[in-house]
């Protein structure tokens, strides 16, 4: 089953059943710090700067939620021993472990997502992206005991949303974390890539999504694909 919904994630999720969640994988917004040009969760999104230079008016919209707002409202909806993926960029990566053990979570590693592509860069050009995997409860092994920290996966070329992830790195972490007929839970979905990886993967999936725009995007691209209509 797939559970779409429009809106403010921090209103949302008070639709969701505590301990109704069985894995979550998110990529959620972070923000610039204007004064010191530095990244944090406190200043405008880093992921959406191509957007704004690029004059796109939905930059303006974008959620710029704290992860202290979310994540603790994340932590009510998971079961037990239960498995969460949050994709994390190096600036941001130590504010955002911080907040999720205050709000409750262990951490069991921080994953690499070599992701072959980079921009230059004055301090070493950045061809990966950091995936902080944590748990709530006690801890539980992932299915694929071969899966390594680095994950080699060809970031997408032409991309529907700014900071769209491949569907196989989605499936490798979704797959791991979870059995057939679990729900994925995803609050900023962005494209619905988690979508269509539950779809390939045979989960159930609740998404949301606060730009009406790309929430429109991803409803009908989780359609076809349902449809078979993108195979």
């Amino acid at each position: 089953s797939m559970r779409l919904l429009q809106g403010d994630c921090l209103e949302l999720m008070k639709e969701i059943e505590d301990q109704s969640v069985d894995c979550v994988v998110v990529d959620p917004p972070y923000r610039l710090n204007k004064s010191t040009g530095s990244m944090t969760s406190t200043s405008k999104s880093e992921k959406w700067q191509g957007l704004i230079k690029a004059g796109d008016k939905r930059a303006g919209i974008m959620n710029d939620t704290l992860f202290s707002e979310w994540l603790p409202l994340v932590y009510n909806t998971m079961k037990s021993q239960s498995h969460i993926y949050i994709f994390v960029n190096d600036k941001n990566l130590a504010d955002l472990m911080n907040e999720m053990n205050k709000a409750g979570f262990g951490i069991h590693n921080v994953l690499v997502w070599k992701k072959n592509n980079a921009t230059p860069n004055r301090w070493y050009m950045k061809n990966g992206e950091f995936i902080v995997f944590g748990r709530k409860g006690k801890a539980k092994p992932i299915n694929n005991l071969g899966s390594k920290s680095i994950i080699e996966i060809n970031n997408i070329r032409n991309k529907i949303h700014p900071t769209q992830k491949p569907i196989e790195l989605l499936q490798m972490l979704i797959t791991n974390s979870t059995d057939r007929g679990d729900v994925v839970f995803d609050c900023f979905m962005g494209s619905g890539s988690t979508g269509i990886a539950c779809l390939n993967t045979n989960r159930r999936f609740i998404g949301m999504e606060l730009d009406e725009h790309y929430f429109e995007v991803a409803s009908k691209r989780i359609k076809q694909w349902r449809n078979n209509e993108c195979k």
